[in-house]
């Protein structure tokens, strides 16, 4: 019994031994519709600049992932997702702006080859939305909600050095962001007598470099 135990042991231990852990650093640009807030933003503020379907907004990202068998890996990512409008109106000028922390848990099928790999993932997390927005008075409100989301991504490491790989990737987001709030009262569209959520569809593409210890 004790001669299994070492050896079970000893494989656990030459398994880790011989994973790879790798650290992802990434930025990028999303293309998000955000039909809601668009139509808050284009009844109430933009006049004549009324914004489309889809708008760019920024994306920063970091992740962690443990390679489980040589074709699949897990991750965990915490991303970033900001974004501003500005327009003249009267009484005054309007912003707003918000940001969303982005975390999820991800899986990936991994095809490997010399010194490059492929990955297909899937994941999902909590969001976490905060809203800023400044109408006409200069006085700010901050809202925030929290929400859930799922990640669907391709992505490509080609190395450049022995650990060190260029990055880079394309994701499809959904996340059910929710309607911000401020001590109790929601962001509210008065031309649709409705709240206002941030629901997001994204497409994006990142660049970024990966650390493979």
């Amino acid at each position: 019994m004790k001669k299994i135990y070492l050896l079970v042991l000893s494989l656990c231990f030459s398994s880790l031994g011989l994973a790879q852990f790798s650290l992802r650093a990434d930025m990028g640009i999303d293309f998000v519709s955000t039909p809601s807030l668009t139509d808050y933003i284009n009844q109430n503020f933009a006049g004549g600049d009324q914004l489309g379907s889809f708008n760019s907004a920024v994306n920063f990202s970091v992740e962690g992932n443990y390679p489980v068998s040589p074709s699949y890996s897990l991750g965990v990512e915490i991303a970033y997702q900001l974004n501003s409008y500005t327009f003249n109106f009267s009484p005054g000028q309007y912003d707003l702006s918000y940001g969303i922390l982005l975390p999820s848990i991800m899986n990936y099928y991994v095809i490997s080859g010399n010194g490059y790999n492929l990955k297909f993932g899937a994941g999902a997390g909590i969001r976490f939305t905060n809203v800023t927005e400044t109408a006409g008075t200069g006085i700010k409100k901050d809202y925030s909600v929290t929400g859930f989301g799922g990640v669907l991504r391709f992505e490509g490491n080609t190395a450049l050095s022995s650990n060190i790989y260029a990055n880079v990737g394309a994701d499809i987001r959904y996340d059910l962001n929710g309607e911000p709030e401020s001590d109790g009262k929601k962001l509210y569209n008065n031309v649709l007598k409705e709240n206002v959520n941030f629901n997001t569809l994204s497409f994006g593409v990142k660049l970024g470099i990966l650390f493979q210890f």
